[in-house]
């Protein structure tokens, strides 16, 4: 067999459920500890952003009207598109640095994930909507609604597990969300986007961008049309900047330490509006 230079994969974005390259055409070269090139990565821009989020706001709507059995059957989708590239996953978290046997771990870890939030889906409204006491002839009844968009920057130090355990809470509850993945770490976001773009979940639902956060963060936390911002980070001025540019249109904003969030259905609660019905008790 002849020799032959074998393809390197050029990392996109994900937006709308299409795989372009940044609006700026801008790229950056990701490079492992050796100091050898491991691939190019899109750079995302502010237009990038704000395209992102016009394809979440479309999305946000079918997304939340469709039923808590059919979004668990669709996450739990991502596990089994998951679980059929096992070694792939393993392979590029190799290639970021990572010994086999935390990538082998951590793979395993994101699948349980996955699984776990796939289950919540119709049980979360259960656990947190309640029938309230009132002092009047009324039936009071909370429910949990979605939010709409939620911007996410993913935890910088953890690469897949990080992202899915982001980006899970949210899209359970039925909203759309644009992610920022780890500029460090990004191979496995985007491999992740591949997934979901053959797991049935509809275009516009998930959208990844990777790109520096000091350029992007600014974009999420002050985007009108971004209804809550996730941002996993340590760094005091990010969380205070997150603060202060989501007060402007009282964005919600959750902060998370730069890690990847342990499981728990209390962050599908951080992304979810309380709807409150009063029901007259007839005579």
């Amino acid at each position: 067999m002849e020799d032959r230079s074998v393809i390197k994969k050029t990392y996109k974005l994900f937006i709308g459920g299409k795989f372009p390259r940044s609006e700026s055409g801008r790229t950056y070269r990701l490079v492992n500890g050796e100091g050898d090139v491991i691939c190019n990565v899109s750079q995302a821009s502010k237009k990038d952003v704000r395209n992102a989020v016009v394809e979440g706001r479309g999305a946000a709507k079918g997304w939340g009207d469709t039923s808590a059995f059919l979004r668990s059957q669709i996450i739990y989708r991502i596990a089994e598109m998951l679980e059929s590239r096992f070694v792939q996953f393993v392979q590029e978290l190799t290639s970021e640095g990572v010994s086999p046997e935390v990538a082998a771990r951590e793979v395993s870890e994101a699948i349980d994930l996955v699984v776990h939030y796939a289950g919540w889906c119709d049980k979360y409204q259960a656990l947190f909507s309640s029938v309230n006491p009132v002092s009047s002839p009324h039936y009071n009844m909370s429910t949990q609604e979605a939010m709409g968009v939620v911007a996410v920057v993913a935890p910088e130090e953890s690469s897949l597990l990080g992202v899915l355990s982001a980006i899970l809470p949210v899209i359970v509850g039925g909203n759309s969300c644009v992610l920022l993945a780890s500029y460090m770490m990004p191979v496995s976001a985007i491999t992740l986007a591949e997934v979901v773009a053959t797991s049935d979940v509809p275009a516009g639902v998930v959208n990844i961008l990777t790109g520096m956060r000091s350029e992007l963060l600014p974009v999420m936390a002050s985007h009108m049309d971004v209804n809550a911002l996730l941002l996993c980070s340590g760094e005091i001025e990010e969380r205070k900047l997150a603060r202060e540019l989501g007060a402007e249109n009282l964005k919600r904003v959750i902060l998370r330490d730069d890690a990847a969030l342990h499981q728990s259905p209390y962050h599908i609660l951080d992304f979810q509006e309380v709807k409150t019905t009063w029901h007259p008790i007839g005579q």
